[in-house]
């Protein structure tokens, strides 16, 4: 049930972007995705976001900036050991310069690249470039 609410919140904000939309506002919610939206936006994809009544059903306003032009994830969550990362990088984003894979870690939600700093494998949640 969680990765198709994270999968149809990614979906969504991928076709605002494409509608030319300035918000888009995502529900229900949950902790991971609000952690996968914080990735987004320290990475610059997006502008900001604001979450709303986190303890019950809850929303999410996101402040879209433009940059993103796909967006997904995974509904088969694949093992990722620290040295296999850049395989599957590979193997995932268009390229090499942009896009970011997403990764749940003992040490929290991180990206590729700070994953690969801290030398920690986990679990694919997505991607987004």
């Amino acid at each position: 049930m969680g990765r198709r609410i994270l999968n149809e919140a990614l979906r969504s904000i991928v076709n605002a972007e494409r509608r030319g939309k300035a918000t888009v506002e995502l529900q229900p919610i949950s902790t991971v995705m609000s952690s996968f939206l914080n990735i987004m936006k320290y990475r610059g994809y997006i502008k900001n976001f604001q979450v709303y009544d986190p303890h019950r059903v809850g929303r999410i306003t996101v402040e879209l900036q433009g940059r993103v032009n796909d967006c997904r994830a995974l509904s088969y969550r694949q093992d990722v050991k620290s040295r296999d990362i850049d395989r599957y990088v590979t193997r995932t984003l268009p390229t090499k310069q942009w896009g970011y894979v997403v990764i749940t870690t003992p040490d929290g939600v991180l990206d590729h690249e700070e994953a690969l700093r801290r030398n920690v494998g986990g679990q694919v949640l997505g991607y987004f470039h």
